[in-house]
């Protein structure tokens, strides 16, 4: 194990031990808020520290093997369990890296997906449908539930744009890096010369912003609207003007809900994706920011990034910022994403831990 990760684990067996102190003062078990603070910290550094500790355990494991080979009778059972022990020290130290690494307090969250048909016109909006289905296939096979926020169709199929709320165990972390430019290669169904055309659409995930932590807004910045919902949705909700238009004036960000049966409704959902776009403006400023003092692979999200490519002809999807290549791509659209995501967050590990190593070492 490297010594800039012993020493990380090192300190949090010494935490372990300032935690279990303060959590049996009196002073602290009586303020609720700072005692379940300290208890959620107990928790993290007690499985750091146990994991650190079955390490250490193994490696003094692996020492009295190694001079038990020396023995004859006991060659074999030493071999045995020099096999053993070096295996777990590896899987041991890779999930200890794991845990070291920063976690970003969104992950756990559900997210709001927003794709948009960018250039090619009709073709751009099927598009757009592909990758709703995509997203809801996948998250249907991870037991996620998805309800659509907002829709504007296309007239030929597809979508101009939709939002869709995502619900579920870790929606945000794992979806988090499908945020750029989506670029589709392929012959349209109404192109008669069977010539290849490049269209493009644009998804942002953002997460949900918590009700108790999100930022507030001032009545005053908001221009509220009402119209008539369009498209499928049944005769009811063509006689109402049921649907929401909320415009945040300051930023120029408008959200709308149109999928539910009473204004209020619309208008709570409205405000939350309004919410949760104003913070993601916030964010990426910030990590434009960051990007610009150190490169990272994965980007910044930022819409304008091209991240991947679909190209239907070579049955291909290349994600270009880790250049990951698979050729299943009718499987994917079908929403076997997992491939895809795990090589995003394994490559954004490796980063984090890079940076863990150059803190420790600057």
């Amino acid at each position: 194990m490297k010594p800039f990760l012993r020493s990380q684990l090192e300190r949090y067996a010494q935490r372990l031990g300032e935690l279990d102190f303060l959590l049996s003062r009196e002073d602290i078990m009586s303020d609720m808020a700072q005692y379940r603070r300290i208890s959620v910290e107990h928790a993290e550094v007690t499985q750091v520290a146990g994991r650190y500790a079955r390490y250490q355990q193994r490696e003094a494991d692996l020492a009295g093997a190694r001079e038990m080979l020396a023995e004859p009778d006991m060659a074999e059972m030493a071999q045995e369990e020099i096999t053993s022990a070096e295996a777990e020290l590896l899987q041991l130290e890779d999930e200890l890296q794991r845990l070291l690494l920063p976690k970003d307090p969104d992950d756990a969250r559900n997210a709001f997906v927003e794709i948009r048909a960018g250039t090619g016109g009709d073709e751009s909006a099927l598009f757009a449908g592909d990758l709703t289905r995509m997203y809801t296939r996948y998250a249907a096979n991870v037991g996620w539930k998805v309800e659509v926020v907002s829709e504007n169709a296309a007239e030929l199929g597809g979508y101009k744009e939709i939002v869709l709320r995502i619900e579920g165990d870790h929606v945000y972390g794992a979806l988090k890096f499908e945020s750029g430019g989506h670029r589709v290669q392929r012959v349209p169904a109404t192109e008669t010369q069977g010539r290849i055309h490049t269209s493009a659409c644009t998804v942002a995930v953002m997460p949900e912003p918590d009700e108790h932590e999100a930022i507030k807004i001032n009545p005053a910045d908001l221009r509220i609207d009402t119209f008539r919902a369009s498209g499928a949705g049944g005769q009811h909700i063509n006689k109402t003007d049921s649907a929401v238009r909320v415009v945040h004036l300051p930023t120029g960000i408008v959200a709308e809900c149109q999928d539910g049966r009473s204004q209020h409704a619309n208008k709570a959902k409205a405000l939350q994706v309004l919410q949760a776009r104003i913070q993601e403006k916030e964010r990426s400023e910030r990590a434009a920011k960051e990007a610009a003092l150190r490169k990272g692979l994965i980007g910044s999200g930022d819409r304008s990034d091209r991240i991947r490519t679909y190209n239907f002809p070579q049955g291909r999807l290349t994600d270009h910022r880790i250049n990951l290549t698979l050729y299943k791509l009718l499987y994917v659209m079908e929403g076997d994403l997992g491939d895809v995501l795990q090589a995003l967050q394994h490559a954004r590990e490796a980063e984090q831990l890079e940076e863990l190593e150059m803190g420790a070492t600057g």
